[in-house]
């Protein structure tokens, strides 16, 4: 993220928020190609009801909380937000797959 400085070098609300507002468009990006994946799933798989896959869910948000916890992130933030990451996910997979 070019054009900004690091947080622990910020010394005006300016640079702040210009360093939150990079890191969202970074974000949106990185979601994008995520959901992108969805897409790719709903194609390969060959049955809707594979697109639910709980023990394949736990995984992902146990693997989240450990990257927040190495991270040194709040670890039930990150769990939280990717409980409505891989709903939201999964829901955008079944609809990929209704399109098919």
């Amino acid at each position: 993220m070019q054009d900004t400085v690091d947080p622990e070098d910020c010394t005006t609300m300016v640079e702040v928020r210009a360093g939150v507002d990079a890191v969202d468009r970074a974000l949106v990006g990185l979601l994008a190609r995520r959901f992108g994946y969805m897409e790719a799933a709903a194609r390969i798989k060959p049955e809707r009801g594979h697109v639910r896959d709980e023990a394949r869910k736990a995984q992902v948000i146990a693997n989240a909380r450990a990257h927040a916890r190495a991270a040194g992130v709040p670890e039930q933030a990150v769990a939280d937000l990717w409980e409505r990451l891989v709903e939201a996910s999964i829901a955008y997979e079944l609809e990929a797959f209704d399109r098919r």
